[in-house]
């Protein structure tokens, strides 16, 4: 499996995924994720951004509006449709495009800085992605990127959970593991029944690393490490979303800022 079978995964996701997310039931990004990433970002007002893997565009807009620059792309053309028709709705300066990570459709050092909002973890060919971020960046910028914390969501993930169904620990397994296009199907369970029996089911492939390999990864690109977090669920969060519980127990994602030497 490479990144074009891949895109053609997503792009039947898109449809259903963007309903759902703009519905309000991606709870771990809405809730957890996309602010901790948020808070982790230096000051980008002014500066020009790339957003690789943009999905639908929401971070993009995020971002926007904190005062970047945006420029956006993905490789499933239905989520750049719906990022357009929004861009249009509302417009923020953003510019969309229906392009591969693996081959971005930049000059060289086009960009103070890059982000990937999820998106990097599911690209096969991890390094050449990183070799191009590397490339449109200009000398000091800075690639910040979010994924499923390799540590905690190997190939095999289990909840223990107690009497009243809260997680107590995680069940990891085949951390060694690298899959290479195992299809998982799921749906955001926080979605109404009656919703998710009328949607199909998305199609995620796995491309699961080993944390070692993503720093060796970044490295061999020619980047610096300059800081990471592990996003922990608040007290706050959980109590109006429940569903939450499970990323106070473990880290559920690992956010990452690498830097081009300036």
């Amino acid at each position: 499996m490479n990144h074009l079978t891949v895109g053609d995964c997503w792009n039947e996701n898109a449809e259903a995924w963007t309903k759902l997310a703009r519905a309000g039931y991606d709870v771990y990004r809405d809730h957890l994720n996309t602010p901790a990433f948020l808070a982790m970002l230096p000051p980008v007002a002014g500066l020009d951004g790339l957003d690789i893997g943009c999905g639908e565009g929401h971070n993009t807009r995020l971002i926007a509006k904190l005062g970047a620059r945006m420029t956006a792309l993905d490789i499933a053309e239905i989520f750049i449709r719906h990022a357009r028709a929004e861009e249009q709705r509302a417009p923020l300066g953003i510019t969309y495009h229906h392009a591969s990570a693996v081959e971005l459709p930049y000059k060289a050092a086009s960009f103070d800085f890059a982000v990937g909002c999820m998106s990097l973890m599911d690209i096969p060919e991890t390094a050449d992605v990183l070799a191009e971020a590397f490339r449109v960046l200009r000398p000091g910028g800075f690639l910040q990127f979010s994924i499923l914390h390799p540590c905690f969501n190997p190939p095999h993930r289990r909840n223990c959970r107690d009497e009243d169904n809260r997680t107590t620990g995680i069940e990891v397994g085949d951390y060694f593991v690298e899959t290479r296009g195992r299809v998982d199907e799921w749906i955001f369970g926080t979605a109404p029944l009656a919703m998710r029996q009328r949607l199909p089911v998305f199609r995620v492939p796995r491309f699961h690393r080993p944390l070692s390999q993503w720093i060796n990864l970044l490295i061999a690109a020619g980047f610096v490490i300059e800081r990471c977090e592990e996003p922990r669920a608040s007290d706050e969060a959980v109590l109006a979303h429940p569903s939450l519980q499970d990323a106070q127990v473990v880290a559920y994602f690992l956010h990452v800022r690498v830097r081009k030497a300036g």
